[in-house]
């Protein structure tokens, strides 16, 4: 029982049953954003022969996104601090599903970045109004735990957008493997996952509105009273910029690979059966596999992430943790790219790799950051992240361009890999650099602070 000072009574924390069902929805809010984001993965091949993309317009599809997220994140963290997450995260919601539908109204490219650009409004803010959400209801709990739940819930909606040539086929394909396939149908499907992702923001508001009622507030709700102070806004310690950092690399080398993934998996199992001779057939079932091969970086986060949560509540450790993912990632675009091992091996290598992240890195920043400044923390640090896909995404385009990656040159890949291979470095530089930090006496207790003892 907590004292209430605002009515002078003393009122109960939430259940235990309360936070995991507000989890659960606020998961499924995340699961129709992530829908959104990956539903054009399986797309690009059909985006080029139908629609006469290219690598480098296909790219734009995630650069527009980025770029309108850049412009606005900060702002929108600012938001949330100052309204509160239960309006945040439903409105962010609602731009979502309108870019998903803007994408899927007209075939022609800039309609499409344009529809992709609305969705990079809401996408990431609604990211960091969930994770604030989170972090406001498990602090000093299971706040690792919760955060791999929510991760490998939304990450399901990763693994079926990978998987929706299989699942969907006749949305795909509705004339048959033989016919056209469809480019719009596909992107309805992602407009339908936004809708889910409305109704579950919705039904968080008013799970948050019946806890104000009744019991204490893990976090202040809203600070819209506190002075907005732009030269403040910027200011947080060492520590905190170590993990922005890790977060930049890590996810620049993850996420814009996956824009590319299925068109590089496809073009590097066929380059096996027949090349540019293969068969029709055989090109809709190279495709399968690709999603299937895709899905195996979310499918192995999904198990590893909770799993690295629960490690990390029960020994801390999280700056050593956070190394040894960055040590697992280094190798594994060399691994696709120059050896004929199983695509089975680096993806889950980096699933492991990429659940740290989540399980690990995003719950140190509410250690690390004042409560009354998370939305913005997170906000700044995917700001910059998305500075990384915009980047990436244009650069890795440019690169398959560049080398005529594709079906022909299926080593056209390579440069790619190589950039992305960097990345994987640079983030050891940084795990490195924060565990230093957090070892010393200027340590925030990222490495001691286990589940109960914050």
């Amino acid at each position: 029982m907590i004292a209430d000072t605002r009515l002078g009574t003393t009122r109960p924390e939430p259940s235990r049953l309360y936070r995991w069902i507000v989890l659960l929805f606020v998961s499924l809010t995340m699961g129709g954003n992530y829908y959104m984001y990956d539903s054009i993965n399986p797309l690009e091949r059909i985006f080029i022969q139908r629609l006469g993309f290219s690598a480098t317009t296909f790219g734009w599809l995630n650069s527009a996104y980025a770029v309108t997220a850049i412009l606005t994140l900060l702002i929108g963290g600012i938001v949330i601090d100052r309204i509160g997450t239960k309006k945040a995260i439903t409105f962010f919601a609602l731009i979502c599903c309108l870019g998903a539908a803007l994408t899927a109204v007209s075939g022609h490219p800039a309609m499409m970045i344009a529809g992709r650009a609305v969705l990079g409004l809401g996408g990431e803010s609604l990211v960091v109004a969930a994770t604030t959400v989170i972090a406001k209801w498990f602090k000093g709990k299971e706040l690792s735990f919760a955060f791999g739940i929510k991760i490998t819930i939304a990450r399901l909606a990763s693994v079926a957008s990978d998987n929706s040539p299989t699942w969907a086929n006749k949305v795909f394909y509705p004339n048959g493997p033989a016919g056209e396939p469809s480019w719009q149908g596909p992107l309805l499907l992602a407009v339908g996952a936004g809708l889910l992702a409305v109704v579950c923001s919705g039904v968080y508001w008013a799970l948050e509105n019946r806890a104000e009622a009744r019991y204490q507030s893990a976090l202040p709700i809203s600070n819209a009273k506190r002075k907005l102070d732009f030269r403040q806004t910027l200011r947080f310690n060492p520590s905190y910029w170590f993990v922005v950092g890790i977060c930049l690399t890590f996810y620049s080398a993850i996420f814009p690979f996956r824009t590319f993934a299925i068109d590089f998996f496809t073009n590097r199992i066929l380059a096996l059966h027949g090349g540019l001779i293969a068969s029709e057939a055989a090109r809709v079932l190279a495709h399968k596999q690709a999603g299937m091969f895709a899905s195996l970086l979310p499918l192995s986060a999904m198990v590893a992430t909770p799993l690295l949560g629960l490690l990390s509540d029960k020994i801390g450790r999280r700056a050593s943790l956070m190394m040894f993912a960055s040590m697992l990632l280094m190798p594994v675009y060399l691994l696709m790219g120059y050896t004929n091992v199983s695509l089975f091996l680096p993806l889950c290598m980096m699933g492991v790799a990429f659940s740290v992240i989540p399980a690990v890195m995003w719950p140190s920043v509410a250690y690390i950051v004042d409560p009354s400044r998370l939305g913005t923390a997170y906000a700044l640090m995917t700001l910059i992240e998305q500075m990384g896909f915009f980047a990436l995404n244009l650069m890795i385009g440019k690169a398959n361009d560049y080398q005529h990656a594709g079906l022909g040159n299926p080593h056209g890949y390579r440069l790619g890999l190589l950039i992305f291979s960097t990345l994987g470095v640079a983030g050891f530089v940084f795990t490195i650099l924060l565990r230093i930090r957090e070892s010393g006496p200027n340590g925030h207790g990222l490495e001691t602070i286990t589940a109960g003892t914050a």
